[in-house]
Order: structure tokens, then C-alpha cells, then sequence
């Protein structure tokens, strides 16, 4: 329990627990540890184990393909496809002879002795030997992409729209920088899905040589940073992990999203509001009943996306003075209930939204 304790933690309040058995999922790929490595592998189900280092560049450039893999065979209870991290678990990899990255090594069902994978590291190749060792059928699932794919002809409309705050990746078929980066600006791409004013999208530069020379494109991959109010385009200098990227598009998109895509603490809150509502809060009955003029009329001012924000202020001012100083707490009890259960993204964001502005009032 304290190993799980631990995650709990780290992981923050809303974040779920997902267990298989004593393993946790990220994405589909099965996450092994030195606790809970035979626990799962050599049991009742075949397993395919990845043995790799976060530093090493030809793991990153898998690990797209494995996901894929990973996502295809999810609903085959026969098989595992999991991976171990051997920075942090080394007595693992090193029980099985790994003396280099990505190592990959089925185990059959009931066995604890592996055989080693030397096939293509592609997710059909990778397909193919699972279902031969496995004795499955399984078919390689189409992983739908988030990046949008510009072109000559939706590079003007979608990339200088005035509207749209847009990342471009101008990457080279060929290169290798632009084959690790990709699975991190999936996830980038993925963690913006919901939001319509964002849009994360990537060029061929091979391909549309035009375009790249025109944005003055010399290496790959190059980013660039399309805001709404200039369309000439900003060098991205930042760093190349996922939190960077969110660190910057929060920044300059006015977002507030973390590397999972869910709302931070800090989405819905409006400045304005907050501090009449902090009038309201520690204010009298009769006090109470002139700030929340105050704060209808304060949210009537905004516009965008803060005119939806002052809807909910406004709702939570009038359901605080209808059913008192108490009701705050209780409604986020209850929105965090409805979080820790299996709901869409949208339904996420707007009981987060929900629960952030009703914090205010319970401060």
C-alpha cells in the first residue's frame, strides 16, 4: 500500500488510479516496476516487455509504435504489452541480461524465461510476432492523430486565421530528430484537443519545399509560434518535453491545461470576480446581497470565454445566498466524486471549471 500511497500523492487529488492487478497503465502501454514485475509477467496471459532508458533516442522513436501496438491489443486478455523503465528499476533489466535500449523480450504465458524480439520495430512487425507467440488474431488498430496535417492548399486558412493560436512543426520525413519529437507533439497535440482556439499542426517541409523556404526553414525539426495577432510567424526556442510545450501555450494562448490535457486550478478563474468574491465571502447577509450585484454586474462586462466563467460565478454567488456559506464545500465534495469517475473530457472540463470557481467561495 505505500508504494500506491505514493503515487496517489504524486499523482494529486483528481488524478485516477487505474490498477491491473498491482500495474498501472500509461496510455495502454502496462508500466512493470521491480514490485510488481512477476506479479504480472510469467502468469496467466503471454507478455511483451520493453526495456528502455528515458534518455535513450531510439527508444523515443519507438515508443509511438508501441503505444500502437499497445492500444491494438488492449482487449486481448491473453496478452500483456508492457515496459520497464531501467534508470529506475535496474535489477529487473538486469535479471534478464538487458545491456541495451530498447530491448524487447517476450514471455510466454507461465514462463519467466524470455525470448528475445530482433524483428523490425514497427507496430505491424511487432503485431505480427505477438500474434504468432500469442496464438491471437489480432488486427492493428488506426491510432486517430491530433496534429492537424497542413498542407499547400489549408496552410493559409488554417495556420493565418486571426482567430486561431497555432504551432507549427515543420519536420522532414527522413529525419531523426523529427521521428523522437513526434509522440511528444502527439501528446501535446492531444492535451489541446478541446480547446478551438488552439490548433497544433505540422508541415512536410520535403514535401512543400515552398513553404518551408518561405519561413525561412533550414533544420528539422523547426517550430514555429502563429498567435492570433501575429502571422509571421515566432521561433519556438523552448524545450522539446511535453511540459514545455504546455508551459509555453499556456503562456501565450492564455490556457490553462496540463501534459494530460485536464484543466489546472487555475482555468476559469477571473480576476475581477475573485476579488468581489472575496468581498462576498467574509461580507453579512446584507452585505452579501449588494456584492452580488456587484458581481452580476461585473460578469456582464466580460466577453470570449470569461462570459462563460461569469455564468458560473454568478450561479455560485446565488446558490451561496440561497443555501448558505456551506453550500460551496458540499458542491465541490460532489464534483470531485463525478471527476474520479469514468467521464468524457468535456464533462471534465466543465466540472472542473465548476470546482475551481466555486473554490473561491469556500476560501
Amino acid at each position: 500500500m505505500a508504494a500506491n500511497q505514493r503515487i496517489w500523492f504524486a499523482l494529486g487529488a483528481i488524478a485516477l488510479l487505474l490498477f491491473v492487478s498491482t500495474a498501472f497503465a500509461e496510455e495502454d502501454v502496462v508500466i512493470l516496476t521491480e514490485e510488481n514485475f512477476d506479479k504480472e509477467v510469467g502468469q496467466d496471459r503471454g507478455a511483451l516487455v520493453e526495456f528502455y532508458a528515458p534518455w535513450c533516442g531510439h527508444c523515443k522513436k519507438l515508443a509511438p509504435e508501441y503505444e500502437k501496438l499497445a492500444t491494438s491489443f488492449k482487449k486481448a486478455k491473453s496478452v500483456l504489452i508492457g515496459k520497464v523503465d531501467c534508470d529506475e528499476h535496474k535489477s529487473v533489466c538486469s535479471k534478464y541480461g538487458v545491456s541495451g535500449y530498447p530491448t524487447i523480450q517476450w514471455f510466454p504465458k507461465g514462463s519467466l524465461e524470455p525470448k528475445k524480439y530482433e524483428g523490425a520495430r514497427s507496430a505491424e512487425a511487432l503485431t505480427e510476432f505477438v500474434n504468432i507467440e500469442g496464438g491471437t488474431k489480432v488486427k492493428l488498430a488506426s491510432v486517430p492523430s491530433s496534429v492537424v496535417v497542413l498542407t499547400d492548399d489549408n496552410f493559409s486558412d488554417i495556420v493565418l486565421d486571426e482567430t486561431k493560436d497555432v504551432l507549427v512543426e515543420f519536420y522532414a520525413p527522413w529525419c531523426g530528430h523529427c521521428k523522437s519529437l513526434a509522440p511528444i507533439y502527439e501528446k501535446v497535440a492531444a492535451a489541446y484537443k478541446s480547446e478551438e482556439e488552439v490548433v497544433i499542426a505540422n508541415l512536410d517541409a520535403d514535401k512543400y519545399k515552398d513553404l518551408a523556404e518561405k519561413y525561412g526553414i533550414s533544420g528539422f525539426p523547426t517550430l514555429k509560434f502563429f498567435p492570433k495577432g501575429n502571422k509571421a510567424g515566432e521561433d519556438y526556442d523552448g524545450g522539446r518535453d511535453v511540459d514545455d510545450f504546455v508551459s509555453f501555450i499556456n503562456e501565450k494562448c492564455d490556457t490553462n491545461r496540463d501534459g494530460k490535457g485536464q484543466l489546472t486550478s487555475k482555468a476559469g478563474i477571473v480576476a475581477s470576480l475573485d476579488a468581489l468574491v472575496k468581498e462576498f465571502v467574509s461580507a453579512s447577509d446584507d452585505e452579501k446581497k449588494e456584492i452580488f450585484t456587484k458581481i452580476e454586474e461585473e460578469a456582464e462586462k466580460l466577453k470570449g470565454s470569461a462570459a462563460r466563467y461569469g455564468k458560473i460565478y454568478l450561479k455560485a454567488a446565488k446558490s451561496s445566498l440561497e443555501k448558505g456559506a456551506g453550500y460551496a464545500k458540499k458542491e465541490m465534495d460532489r464534483l470531485q466524486r463525478l471527476l474520479e469517475k469514468s467521464i468524457s473530457s468535456t464533462k471534465a472540463d466543465e466540472f472542473t471549471l465548476k470546482k475551481n470557481i466555486l473554490s473561491t467561495f469556500s476560501a
